[in-house]
């Protein structure tokens, strides 16, 4: 017998999708109209652990799927059959995936081989190169062919949809989750005086995240040689690059920099840790998504190491600059930033064209209405789209 409640289910596997789930899964835990499930593939394991441990999310399944240099296709068939048995258990009425992950893809094919509806969180994402950055591109695409509802962090990504002639009734524009969860990490930080080790002094702090699939080897390599160069030149910065545990980019990395002053290579950051760094950063150099959705709210300017960004918006407002791989275009962006004043204000004098902090209770409220559930609260009644 079916229960009165519906049931969702959200099922995540890297660090990047709990940390923008997290504020989704809080805000329904907190409405006791819907019962709510999580299931963790864990496709990543100990930068997923640490997310979890800063939100208290708790999964009720942990496949722990992942294995040392782990091919795409493991990771889409060891969730594809676990998660297939999952849906079977559970019978939900609803399975919420998020961006353009492996487990997204995965788990989103598996839903509708069971004729589950899909929610698709930061939905309508696109590159228009298939091939950058790779899979998540094939990714996002597949996972909202497969969707039925999708929330899109903003009217460009709607508009994406739009022009693949994906119904427009089912697409709604929510904000970023991930500036819903950055608001909330600020808050503790300085509500607890959170630190993490006095590095900076004086010196005007780079910090590089780098590790798509797409950069590895001699784009990679391009890249890190570019920014020693810089920090040899400029004796007033310092390099701090947290190393992805990816074997692959450790290969690449620390050569480059044996016996470089004012560098350091440190171990992956917990989400809290990381972002009091990225408030204590003087530039952030990276080829990551969420950064590009973080750095403005914290007034810090983006160099982007792609070819391409599934985020024109940054780019548009002009809080993020496009440098792909080439040595000359990183040193001189870099090289301005760090010494033309007027040029670094004209990054971080704009606002955050991602979110306003409010997209989880968005998504709550359109899926209470695809539910037919009550809206009680009038705060909820009264939150339209994200302009």
């Amino acid at each position: 017998m079916k229960l009165t409640k519906p049931k969702v289910l959200f099922t995540f596997g890297t660090r990047p999708e709990a940390i923008k789930m997290a504020p989704v899964i809080s805000a329904f835990m907190n409405d006791d109209s819907i019962i709510t499930k999580i299931v963790l593939t864990a496709q990543h394991r100990e930068m997923l652990d640490q997310v979890l441990s800063i939100f208290d999310i708790k999964g009720d399944y942990d496949y722990n799927i992942m294995t040392e240099k782990q091919s795409l296709e493991f990771i889409t068939t060891s969730v594809l059959e676990r998660f297939t048995s999952t849906l079977k258990e559970e019978s939900p009425d609803l399975v919420f995936v998020h961006g353009d992950t492996t487990t997204t893809f995965a788990s989103a094919l598996a839903s509708f081989y069971q004729n589950i509806p899909v929610a698709h969180i930061e939905a309508g994402l696109r590159s228009w190169d298939l091939r950058n950055p790779y899979p998540e591109e094939m990714n996002r695409k597949l996972a909202d062919s497969l969707s039925d509802l999708h929330f899109c962090p903003t009217k460009t990504a709607k508009d994406n949809l739009i022009k693949e002639n994906v119904k427009s009734k089912g697409i709604y524009i929510t904000g970023n989750t991930v500036v819903d969860a950055l608001t909330s990490i600020i808050k503790v930080i300085e509500r607890n005086n959170y630190s993490v080790n006095n590095r900076s002094g004086d010196s005007k702090i780079i910090l590089l995240t780098m590790h798509r699939r797409e950069s590895l080897g001699d784009p990679m390599k391009e890249v890190m040689e570019s920014i020693r160069d810089v920090i040899i030149q400029n004796k007033d910065s310092r390099f701090i690059f947290p190393v992805h545990k990816n074997p692959y980019v450790r290969e690449i990395v620390f050569p480059v920099f044996e016996g470089v002053n004012r560098v350091e290579l440190i171990e992956p950051l917990d989400y809290l840790s990381f972002i009091k760094l990225m408030k204590e950063s003087y530039i952030i150099v990276s080829d990551s998504g969420g950064i590009q959705e973080e750095a403005p709210t914290l007034k810090k300017p983006v160099l982007l190491t792609r070819k391409v960004t599934e985020r024109p918006e940054g780019i548009e407002s002009g809080v993020v600059k496009l440098v792909g791989t080439d040595s000359k275009t990183i040193k001189r962006e870099l090289n301005n930033l760090l010494n033309d004043k007027d040029y670094y204000e004209s990054f971080i004098s704009k606002g955050n064209p991602f979110g306003d902090g409010n997209a989880a209770l968005r998504i709550l409220k359109y899926i209470k209405i695809f539910f037919n559930l009550p809206i009680n609260s009038e705060s909820l009644s009264k939150l339209g789209e994200f302009d």
